[in-house]
């Protein structure tokens, strides 16, 4: 429990320097033009659109990955998988879909346990064995129950508020046509929205090891989620999904990076090195060199 307890006060710890960044702007703004307005306009639109994506996420998801619900007869295994889980976590049981899409992932969303969705894709269900698949399933559930959506929905919207005021900046000058630190705030608005997307692909990474050690407790067997994680880190190089925006939006949800991971890409990736997370479950069951 050391590693979650730590990886939780990071997560807490990411959030307020976010809230920092977003303040700081708050602040130079209102001192700059003496008028905050604009900043609580921007403030309100980004919770808008925060509790919109918050309660729709599900929907939103299994459209970009254009999936279907499948019923207990058309996806036996799963059904039998998710259903185990969700009993011994005493968790009602989730939905289930399935992704036409060769590129193997899977991901869980929605904004509560009474209103969750898992879904695989077709790439996935070819790829995993039994215990794999069960491995993958238990680190799905979990970014359900421990309310990963609501995080990653908040710290989406602090971090577009903090884009929509500096791009404000950049077009009105801060509001104000005598500024006396003009490199201040030049740095202001190129650095702030950088420094905001990497404190939010931070929380998403924690999110991840949370996952992986939840479910593996879940599940009981870290070496089968290490197995799948293996897997996938091949098979979603040899079958990457397209960069469009729909999938670029949703990404953070699956398990594995659904994209091509290198060069500069790593740097902005929503999900921890794939080693890493293998090394960290190997550690769980006691075979840190498998």
């Amino acid at each position: 429990m050391g590693r979650r307890h730590f990886n939780g006060l990071k997560t807490a710890a990411l959030f307020g320097v976010l809230w920092a960044v977003l303040l700081g702007i708050g602040g130079w703004l209102a001192g700059s033009s003496g008028n905050a307005t604009f900043l609580w306009l921007f403030a309100g639109i980004g919770l808008l659109g925060t509790a919109y994506g918050y309660w729709n996420s599900s929907s939103i998801a299994i459209r970009a990955m254009h999936a279907y619900p499948v019923t207990e007869l058309e996806a036996p295994e799963m059904y039998r998988i998710v259903r185990e889980l969700s009993t011994a976590a005493r968790q009602p049981m989730p939905a289930l879909y399935i992704s036409p899409t060769a590129a193997p992932n899977a991901f869980a969303t929605g904004r509560n346990p009474q209103h969750a969705a898992v879904c695989c894709t077709e790439g996935i269900l070819r790829m995993l064995d039994e215990r794999e698949l069960r491995g993958v399933l238990g680190h799905e559930l979990m970014h359900v129950y421990n309310r990963d959506i609501l995080t990653s929905s908040v710290a989406a919207a602090i971090a577009g508020m903090i884009t929509s005021v500096a791009q404000f900046l950049l077009f009105f000058g801060g509001g104000s046509r005598n500024n006396s630190n003009p490199i201040g705030a030049l740095a202001l608005v190129f650095l702030a929205p950088i420094a905001a997307m990497m404190i939010q692909l931070a929380i998403s990474r924690t999110r991840e090891y949370d996952a992986d050690e939840d479910g593996a407790r879940l599940t009981g067997d870290p070496l089968a989620l290490a197995s799948a994680l293996e897997k996938l880190d091949a098979g979603t190089s040899r079958a990457p999904l397209p960069a469009t925006r729909d999938l670029v939006d949703v990404s953070h949800l699956m398990i594995a990076n659904p994209f091509r991971a290198g060069g500069m890409a790593k740097l902005f990736a929503t999900h921890p090195p794939m080693a890493d997370r293998i090394s960290r479950l190997r550690q769980m069951a006691g075979h840190p060199y498998a």
